[in-house]
């Protein structure tokens, strides 16, 4: 029986054989937290994604129709014997976010929807036009209105019906006609009710019933008429009506409810719609809800106006060519007195008016030699016309790119950025519309909705109780995935890869399901160790509600609190595959795996014994003010290897990625990406190019592999073709491509497997017959070199292939370098798509190392520990130190405190994220950092620079073990402090201080704060008597310890 049951808790995976797992059988519990961990490369992804997920999907698929699954494709069965005990999959993974502009983040969190609802039910409606709230009127006041404002005019009066919906109506047109009504607008056209009658069911509509059509004067009669019809109407259109001219065909509204009492405008009944900037209703008309627009910019037209049209004054049009355009422009000179030979300042107002915008004209001109009269006739475009029409209306993208370089993106002016039309933004609550709601910081959003209930009516209480309390859910899920930076308004294109996950992670724990198999790929990336531990609980708190959470991750603080550890191993690629051990994280310590060595403290990654003192020059930028920056101001020593670091969201992205990087990539290369706005860089002569490597995938397609990506494979089918017996057959290079015709098998045109189409069932890849899956022709595979063929070098790993090149340096050098970032194990002809965003990274940085460099390169790495195991940072780091040591300079953006400590320069931006960052919190060498002023990130260095603290308060190394064992006890078992510090833990008030009440601090709090006691620096570097005080107080209390 005890076996049954246990049998019924684990999910079994019998016989996985994906990729480079080797035919293993594993258990993973269910309704736990389980962490796979291992080398990158080992096969956790195989596992846990092409595996567990994979299955978990096809067979949910499985259950769809046929006729259904067609259009789904099929999915492939993973290579596994079977999986039992399996629930239902949703994977969590970095790199699904929308690049859509209209996509935000509280359209995905789905927060953004609930306000709509929020708004349209519980709103207070005020008048645009003089602020005041909206009152009801009734049917009187309303009939004097419309007699005041229509006199001697046409008018219909119409009951408005159905509200942007799609439909086909068939009906209620019936309905209507029943009624007696012969009459309706349909999508702002007036149509006679016909037999039959339906519209398109897929677009949506607006319809009104015509109630009635007259002329309006002021006799008594006319007066009864119009009250009974807008009691009709106000019947049929729940409370508003509209009133159409006949012949200006303007529309106004009148309603019992939203009515302004001095001006008489009126507003139809708010949905949801009305607030959305993604729906008609609600966009702003001018920029269709995108907040902003491009205007041409003049100055990007004429970049120097002392230039003339003649030698290429007007950038678009570049210089002087017999064209339509320049005759023209010559036109247009004869009759405003201008050359195309003057410079362009020199042009009058007029004719540049008539050269940007356009115009028509007709003028005869005398010629006093000929004695005749000339005719001329101008009909002009317009360069900024031609530009702004061509960016509107081309289909082509280069095209739109071309002409948006001669545009500037701007705030639309008619709904100031907000997206929305300027009726939504009068309704309000609370005071505050829906857009200054979505652009508050969440943490301060909660605290507005936390306040909210003492600010409602009841009756408002009573409509929006429900969906104030989904909204508030959702908000704290966000605050606890460590987002309390973000605003809901934020364009979800502008997110990093962890922040989208992370976003993902809120929603799915807002949803509450239970019984789900959740997978999640490294959730921990971009993530400061401070947002760390929220992070963790929010995966606790999925576990807790009954769902089973399988994490791939090498964070160590994860892999202590798992409930279950799976390490595979012990190498990677096919040296790896293997389960070498699993249990819980106290089981898994005593194991001696390259894991287990580094969490134990038996392996660690070597603090340098001396930093690199650089070259001594530096480029700095100035006042770089994009997004959350604070006119910041950086210097980046060059010829050293430099880290900027802080929490997440504190603007390190911004400022290098999307400012810095732009900057120099524009400068070398001619970049187009334009940089967030800054001062001025100083030093760029001092390097003499830019390289940004990140880990998207080196190829996308299966044809690309990390050969043909080092270009390695170049050469190697050159040696192929300088053997004797290719001479002999005359073989160029392309014979031994598997891309182009010639040397590859034609039957699986050089793939190496031929897909078979099967309807109702997944497509099938079997091997192709005719080459044996070696995807060249027969003639070809004759051709040898050592021994063996072009399709057994592809088949090589690359710890092969470096002692079989040994001899050919051009070879030799582009592999031995993939061989030392400690890609040994991967074949030269691996399909891209089956490398991690590790190795792919590695390839990348494995190949800028392989070329000849000049030792003047920067480049700029974001998070490359992303996906590594400890034992692949030490390597990568080895590789990242050796391009220095050449002369290179290197900037990472990173969190990890390995890398940390290796750098020789950092730059820590915060201290918050969000508004409460963007500003240079402390830079200088590792230890100088860890003794400046409050930084998130010195707390975390304490175990690693906490010698040189010590030191700094007189203290011996000898004392450094008590002390750590001691706030280990009295820390739940972690040095730093998590974050959690409480007020009277935090010894510095806002202008770093020190407060009175030391005595209060507690033992795991006051740890974290020894570091930065140092004095600030606008007290002279002098230690006053107020610090003298509180140094003592610490004195006396680290002493005690030491001595216990």
């Amino acid at each position: 029986m005890k076996n049954m049951l246990e049998k019924d808790n684990t999910i079994e995976v019998l016989g996985a054989r994906v990729h480079n797992l080797k035919n293993i059988d594993v258990s993973i519990p269910r309704e736990k937290l389980v962490v796979i961990t291992g080398l990158s490369g080992s096969g956790k992804s195989s596992l846990a994604f092409d595996t567990i997920y994979a299955e978990g999907q096809r067979r949910y698929v499985e259950t769809f129709s046929a006729y259904a699954r067609q259009f789904l494709g099929g999915l492939e069965r993973p290579d596994v014997d079977k999986i039992d005990g399996l629930s239902p999959v949703i994977a969590i993974e970095q790199k699904t976010t929308s690049k859509s502009p209209r996509s935000t983040v509280g359209t995905i969190t789905e927060i953004y929807d609930f306000l709509r609802l929020l708004f349209a039910r519980g709103g207070d409606a005020y008048s645009y036009n003089t602020g005041e709230k909206m009152v009801s009127y009734n049917d009187e006041q309303i009939k004097d209105l419309i007699i005041k404002d229509f006199n001697g005019k046409r008018i219909n009066i119409l009951a408005p019906i159905i509200k942007a919906r799609k439909g086909h109506y068939g009906e209620l047109f019936q309905q209507i006609a029943k009624q007696g009504f012969l009459k309706v607008r349909v999508n702002g056209e007036i149509k006679d009710i016909t037999v039959g009658m339906k519209l398109d069911r897929y677009k949506t509509h607006d319809i009104e019933i015509v109630i009635d059509r007259v002329l309006i004067d002021s006799t008594e009669d006319n007066e009864k008429r119009v009250l009974e019809s807008i009691k009709t109407a106000m019947h049929h259109g729940e409370n508003v009506i509209m009133v159409l001219d006949q012949d200006s065909d303007i529309v106004r509204y009148f309603s019992r409810n939203l009515m302004c009492p001095t001006t008489g405008i009126s507003y139809q009944n708010p949905e949801p719609n009305l607030f959305s900037f993604n729906s008609p209703k609600g966009a702003c008309d001018h920029c269709n809800g995108l907040g902003t627009i491009n205007e041409i910019n003049v100055k990007k037209i004429i970049p120097n106006p002392k230039l003339s049209i003649k030698s290429g004054g007007f950038a678009p049009l570049g210089e002087y060519k017999s064209t339509w355009i320049f005759k023209q422009l010559e036109i247009i000179g004869e009759k405003y007195n201008f050359k195309i030979t003057d410079p362009i300042e020199k042009i009058s107002e007029e004719a540049m008016e008539i050269i940007l915008n356009g115009g028509k004209d007709k003028f005869s001109i005398e010629s006093k030699t000929l004695g005749i009269t000339k005719e001329y006739k101008i009909d002009f475009e317009g360069i900024s016309h031609f530009i702004k029409n061509q960016h509107d209306e081309s289909g082509s993208a280069t095209i739109k790119r071309w002409a948006s370089g001669f545009m500037d993106e701007v705030k639309c002016p008619v709904c100031e950025g907000s997206r929305l039309k300027k009726e939504s933004l009068f309704f309000k609550i609370n005071e505050k519309n829906i857009v200054e709601l979505s652009d508050l910081d969440i943490s301060d959003l909660t605290n507005w909705f936390n306040n909210l209930d003492s600010h409602l009516s009841e009756k408002q209480k009573l409509i929006a109780s429900e969906v104030i309390k989904e909204i508030k859910d959702r908000l704290n899920f966000l605050m606890n995935v460590g987002l309390d930076y973000l605003a809901l308004s934020r364009s979800s294109k502008s997110l990093s890869g962890g922040e989208a996950q992370r976003i993902r992670l809120a929603t799915q724990i807002g949803s509450q399901l239970v019984g789900v198999l959740y997978i999640l790929d490294e959730p921990s990336i971009g993530l400061h160790q401070r947002d760390n531990d929220k992070l963790i609980h929010s995966l606790e708190q999925l576990r807790d509600i009954g769902n089973s959470v399988i994490v791939v991750e090498h964070d160590k603080d994860m892999i202590e609190r798992a409930d279950y550890v799976i390490d595979i191993g012990p190498k990677a690629g096919k040296f790896g595959g293997q389960i070498i051990s699993k249990g819980t994280p106290a089981e898994i310590l005593k194991e001696h795996t390259i894991t287990a060595m580094y969490l134990n403290g038996e392996m660690k990654i070597e603090v340098p014994k001396k930093r690199r003192s650089g070259n001594g020059k530096t480029l700095k930028l100035s006042g770089a003010s994009g997004n959350n920056l604070k006119n910041v101001t950086i210097e980046i020593p060059l010829g050293q290897l430099t880290c900027v670091t802080g929490v997440s969201g504190s603007g390190k992205s911004t400022l290098i990625n999307e400012t810095l990087y732009p900057i120099l990539n524009a400068y070398y290369f001619n970049g187009v990406k334009k940089p967030k706005p800054y001062k001025k860089i100083e030093g760029l002569e001092h390097i003499d190019k830019v390289i940004d490597i990140d880990q998207s995938p080196i190829g996308r397609t299966p044809r690309s592999n990390p050969a043909t990506y080092t270009e390695v494979f170049t050469e190697i089918r050159n040696l192929f073709t300088m053997t004797s017996e290719s001479m002999i057959r005359g073989y160029k290079a392309g014979r031994f491509s598997f891309n182009v015709k010639g040397g590859r098998c034609e039957t699986c045109e050089g793939s190496g497997v031929r897909t078979i189409e099967m309807n109702f069932l997944p497509d099938v890849y079997v091997e192709c017959e005719t080459c044996q899956g070696k995807r060249f022709n027969r003639e070809t595979l004759e051709i040898r070199f050592k021994g063996k063929s072009i399709s057994d070098v592809l088949n090589m790993t690359v710890d092969e292939a470096v002692p079989f090149f040994e001899m050919i340096p051009k070879i030799y050098r582009k592999i031995k370098t993939i061989q030392d970032v400690g890609l040994g194990y991967i074949t030269l002809g691996q399909q891209s798509t089956t490398l991690s965003g590790g190795e792919a990274q590695r390839i990348k940085l494995a190949g800028e190392l392989s070329k000849k460099d000049t030792g003047n390169t920067f480049y700029i790495l974001d998070e490359p520990t992303t996906g590594l195991h400890f034992e692949d940072i030490r390597v990568l780091m080895e590789v990242i130190n050796k391009l220095v040591d050449k002369g290179n300079t290197i900037l990472i953006i990173e969190h990890n405190m390995d890398v940390i400590k290796l750098a020789d320069y950092i730059i820590d931006i915060g201290p918050e994220g969000g508004k409460g960052g963007g500003e240079v919190v402390a830079k200088g060498t590792p230890k100088k950092n860890v003794k400046n002023k409050i930084t998130m990130t010195s707390n975390f260095v304490d175990d690693l620079e906490f010698m040189g603290s010590l030191d700094y308060l007189g203290l011996g190394h000898t004392s450094l073990k008590k002390i750590l064992t001691y706030v280990r006890i009295h820390n739940q078992g972690r040095v730093s402090d998590g974050g959690r510090i409480t007020d009277n833990t935090n010894i510095f008030n806002e202008n770093f201080r020190i407060r009175d009440k030391v005595d209060e601090i507690r033992p795991s709090g006051f740890l974290s704060k020894v570091i930065p006691i140092h004095a600030p620096d606008n007290l002279n570097n002098g230690i006053t008597n107020e610090l003298k005080v509180t140094f003592e107080g610490f004195m006396t209390k680290i002493k005690a310890i030491v001595n216990s």
